[in-house]
């Protein structure tokens, strides 16, 4: 038996006015997996986010939600949510607040209790549960946030900048979540501006400029992107850089003693090597390196986000 994705859409729109917010979304992310929603800011990411949640309705195209239509009740119940932008009720306190959600999802107040010792503990808040929430600094509401979102053991939850506010111990925790997340079969959908976070966190994301997805793409298949490499020697002249360029592109000497250019395999390392010592160049370094997802993310979105 086929297990439906946890989040499908087909040609998704969204139009205010005469402005196309989401254009044509189709997008699939399977159950289990930690999925990255990336782009810059107006981009369409937040509200693709809440036609998906089911707050504003789409002009046009379709979409589900763990195998169901858009807005289905029971469905949102095995939903979580932690918005960018929230705004909790700070009169109170961290324990009261869970117990309020756990209401609205109707849990038996046996289980909440559990649930509610669980995630405080989870997120490091057990020593504030009786502190209200006015009280709180911004990564404490970020953490009190996201054991919300977790509360009802969603089986998809939708994270949006949950990084935001956290220093580094705070960061670590989330990753971790995540991954723990993953292990029990949550898919998790994930929006951060968090680049290198988002890289060790997700399996696959996603490119989303003016509205339009125009990039899927697996996370393991960065490492065989183009690499990047730095070449240190002496004795380069005009026009054994230009020879060098056969075996790459965008080639740059910086200096004296440096060469850059862009590679499609690493396997052509020792002829580039061989090369060089060929023509009588000593050489010092060749450093390969990688694209980063924020490299890609320049590339695909361009410098200004498309904007």
């Amino acid at each position: 038996m086929s297990v439906a994705p946890a989040i499908q859409t087909h040609q998704l729109s969204k139009v205010f006015g005469e402005h196309a917010a989401v254009k044509s979304l189709t997008l699939q992310v399977e159950q289990g997996e930690v999925f990255g929603f990336l782009g810059p800011n107006g981009a369409g990411k937040t509200t693709s986010v809440k036609m998906l949640l089911g707050l504003i309705a789409p002009t046009s195209g379709t979409a589900s939600l763990l195998g169901s239509p858009l807005r289905h009740r029971t469905t949102l119940a095995r939903v979580g949510f932690l918005p960018e932008h929230f705004r909790f009720q700070e009169w109170l306190t961290a324990r009261e607040f869970l117990e309020l959600h756990g209401q609205l999802y109707h849990m038996e107040q046996r289980d909440l209790k559990a649930r509610i010792g669980e995630l405080l503990e989870r997120v490091g808040l057990t020593h504030f549960a009786g502190q209200q929430l006015k009280t709180f600094s911004k990564g404490m509401l970020q953490r009190i946030g996201l054991a919300q979102a977790l509360l009802n053991r969603p089986a998809l939850v939708f994270l949006d900048e949950p990084t935001s506010g956290l220093d580094p111990v705070g960061r670590r925790l989330v990753r971790e979540l995540i991954h723990e997340l993953r292990g029990q079969g949550m898919c998790v959908f994930l929006n951060s501006h968090f680049l290198s976070e988002v890289e060790i966190t997700c399996d696959r994301v996603a490119f989303i400029r003016r509205g339009e997805v125009v990039r899927v793409m697996e996370m393991s298949a960065l490492e065989a992107q183009l690499s990047v490499v730095t070449i240190r020697a002496r004795g380069l002249s005009s026009e054994i850089v230009s020879g060098i360029a056969q075996w790459g592109q965008e080639v740059r000497q910086t200096d004296d003693e440096h060469i850059t250019l862009t590679i499609r395999s690493e396997s052509d390392l020792p002829a580039i090597t061989r090369y060089l010592v060929a023509q009588g160049v000593e050489v010092y370094a060749i450093a390969p390196s990688h694209m980063s997802l924020e490299e890609l993310f320049v590339e695909t979105v361009g410098e200004d986000g498309g904007l």
